[in-house]
């Protein structure tokens, strides 16, 4: 059975946008993941089809109804997790999309205007995610980065499945730079140790390098890379 992507969305049309091309998109026509766009606005209610109304309490800006978005989201409910794209949400991170690609799929609510319910949200146990620290006009965009991330990862989609086993956040760290021909460009010249043919030397170049840009341009992910390796090394040792 293929990974299953749905979307709930005001704008059903944005799928599967730049995910129709390239290797997701091959791998879409292979059917090695399917795509199945839902338009939240089918399920508004009322005289005037209104998906939202104004918040309790006051404030700028409209809300979606717990209501429309339960009725969407009951529609195509199953044993996949129903995310919702948020500013608010916890951080997407390679750790959980690799976990979220290891499963049969993702439903994915595409909030607008100022959010959802809560009541749905809580209701529905939805698990509220975000790409970034920053705000966008809609969970779109970040639904396809979502997407994006864990549809590379699916069997079969990279030509080597090497290819995600050392690059960025793989192992805790940022990736190694990369070079290829000319071996002189303008007066630059590759790194002497990548032209040796020594692969020990080589793997310690790349390691050093990742260590280097990884304290220089993400501390937190160094810590982070730092206190896991000293609890698997306390473990061993206790063994």
């Amino acid at each position: 059975m293929s990974w299953r992507a749905t979307t709930i969305s005001l704008f059903p049309e944005m799928f599967p946008g730049p995910l129709g091309h390239s290797l997701a998109g091959r791998a879409l026509e292979e059917g090695i993941w399917s795509m199945d766009a839902r338009n939240l606005r089918d399920h508004a209610t009322g005289k005037h089809r209104n998906v939202d109304d104004a918040p309790f309490g006051g404030g700028a800006g409209m809300v979606l109804r717990a209501d429309v978005i339960e009725a969407a989201v009951a529609e195509v409910a199953d044993d996949r997790p129903v995310i919702v794209l948020t500013p608010r949400g916890v951080p997407l991170t390679q750790s959980r999309v690799s976990a979220l690609a290891e499963g049969p799929g993702v439903i994915l609510l595409c909030g607008r205007f100022e959010g959802i319910d809560q009541r749905v949200i809580e209701a529905r146990d939805m698990t509220e995610i975000s790409i970034g620290d920053y705000v966008l006009s809609g969970g779109e965009s970040a639904a396809l980065v979502l997407l994006d991330a864990c549809i590379r990862l699916l069997p079969g989609v990279m030509g080597a499945a090497e290819s995600g086993v050392e690059e960025s956040f793989s192992a805790g760290l940022l990736e190694y730079p990369h070079y290829t021909r000319p071996a002189d460009w303008c007066g630059r010249a590759v790194p002497e140790v990548l032209l040796s043919g020594n692969h020990a030397a080589i793997a310690a170049w790349r390691l050093e390098q990742a260590t280097a840009i990884t304290k220089q341009r993400r501390p937190e992910l160094w810590a982070a890379h730092l206190s896991t390796n000293t609890v698997l090394q306390t473990k061993g040792s206790a063994s």
